[in-house]
């Protein structure tokens, strides 16, 4: 008996030792809460039964074999044939690689379905439809609206510069507008192309003296202390952000959307 007890003491199985936080960011892998326990604690051992990763990563035993086929089709384990049949984990490199792959396929897939389902129905030109016949119904008082977050906002902007007729002004920090560069380099040369001007207002210096050359065929970038961030496209549509982006998060970023003949007289000032 004292031989089993030091048996078992010697040999204790390892506990998963990642928080909860870290078990969320290990979701964008593509598995589901299940799965990140038992294939963290195939990690931590490197080959085991589905028994004992049941234990430790706290797994109820009937749920732990169906999350082991779940994560070897998906690539992340294999399985070795025995009684008990034991599992190895493939590495962390390795399992990105796949949930990259995995997304990109899954990406590939959703827009060929989009396209497909667009180009076979009438459905796009209802909603335009319906879009304005709602448009009349605005009050001007309404025009106005909140967009949050860094990406949903440079998206809506990709929106306005394809809009754009005639002229565009950004004003930007210098943050941003090497963000900005990056983001729209190759819409700035469309709409060049298209006779379209457009000023990019920012604190030019040594660290964005790079990024302004690389758009000047296209984009007249003049020198500014202000670090207002709006951008206007033909007098008519504005969206500007209210917050410092040296001191919010991206995610928290917020932008103001104004439809309103206000903003030609801004863009005049300009």
């Amino acid at each position: 008996m004292i031989k089993i007890k030091r048996f078992l003491n010697n040999n204790k199985l390892p506990r998963a030792v990642f928080t909860l936080k870290v078990e969320s960011q290990l979701r964008v892998l593509g598995l589901n809460n299940y799965e990140v326990k038992i294939w963290t604690a195939l990690l931590s051992r490197g080959v085991s039964t589905a028994g004992e990763l049941s234990d430790i990563a706290n797994v109820p035993r009937s749920r732990s074999y169906d999350v082991l086929e779940s994560l070897e089709k998906k690539g992340f384990v294999t399985s070795k044939p025995g009684k008990p049949m034991k599992y190895i984990s493939v590495s962390p490199q390795t399992a990105i690689e796949l949930s990259k792959k995995g997304a990109e396929q899954d990406a590939q897939e959703q827009i060929k379905t989009l396209v497909i389902n667009i180009k076979n129905t009438n459905i796009l030109q209802r909603l335009t439809n319906l879009h304005t016949q709602g448009a009349h119904l605005i009050d001007q008082t309404n025009l106005i609206s909140t967009i949050r977050g860094n990406n949903n906002i440079y998206n809506h902007i990709g929106n306005m510069l394809k809009k754009a007729e005639r002229f565009v002004v950004i004003s930007t920090t210098q943050k941003e507008f090497i963000s900005l560069v990056g983001q729209f380099k190759t819409v700035f040369d469309k709409l060049k192309k298209k006779n379209i001007t457009v000023k990019i207002l920012t604190q030019i210096g040594r660290h964005t003296k790079k990024y302004s050359d690389e758009i000047k065929h296209s984009v007249e970038v003049r020198h500014t202390n202000n670090k207002a961030r709006f951008c206007i496209v033909d007098g008519k549509e504005m969206i500007f952000m209210v917050l410092d982006d040296s001191e919010v998060h991206p995610s928290y970023d917020t932008g103001v959307l104004v439809n309103t003949p206000l903003t030609k007289d801004l863009e005049r000032l300009i």
